[in-house]
């Protein structure tokens, strides 16, 4: 649920991999605050796949044009685009998605805020509250790791219960 330049940038020693984490550092975070993502278990098991595939680069995904730099940000917006998604959905249109579902499944407003790494306008509960509402991400970070995983089996939509659907023009 990252923004699509932040996951392009992902780096292996901001890897937790003891403890299942993603510490991305200030200065790449739009909010300038560090942000800790929770990694469910089958994006561990992505990371592990990747291992052997980009371990040589600094990055999780580097560029194809050389190890010393990462992929582009808009690479997820071309991928989208090469499966029939052009001018139906971006990379950046994916946190929407998550946001909406996990609205429609129940889940904390706040804990979805915190995972989308959004800060609320109002600025005096921004300087008391500073939770990160880590220990509760995990178990929605599961969950909606596991809501992709049925749906790329085709025996289910990404839609909440709303029944929102992706009309293809």
């Amino acid at each position: 649920m990252v923004r699509p330049n932040e996951a392009a940038g992902a780096r292996w020693d901001e890897i937790d991999f003891e403890n299942n984490l993603w510490n991305i550092p200030a200065e790449r975070m739009k909010s300038k605050k560090v942000h800790v993502v929770p990694l469910s278990t089958h994006a561990m098991t992505l990371l592990e796949i990747m291992k052997p595939i980009s371990s040589r680069s600094d990055y999780v995904f580097p560029s194809n044009s050389t190890l010393k730099k990462h992929t582009n940000a808009s690479t997820a917006n071309m991928a989208l685009k090469r499966m029939g998604f052009e001018n139906q959905l971006v990379a950046h249109g994916l946190r929407s998605l998550a946001s909406t579902i996990l609205n429609e499944e129940g889940f904390d407003q706040d804990i979805i805020e915190a995972a989308l790494a959004h800060t609320g306008k109002n600025e005096v509960r921004n300087a008391y509250n500073r939770a990160i509402y880590l220990e509760r991400r995990k178990p929605m970070m599961q969950w909606w790791s596991e809501h992709i995983q049925k749906a790329a089996t085709g025996n289910m939509s990404l839609t909440g219960k709303k029944n929102l659907t992706l009309i293809r023009y």
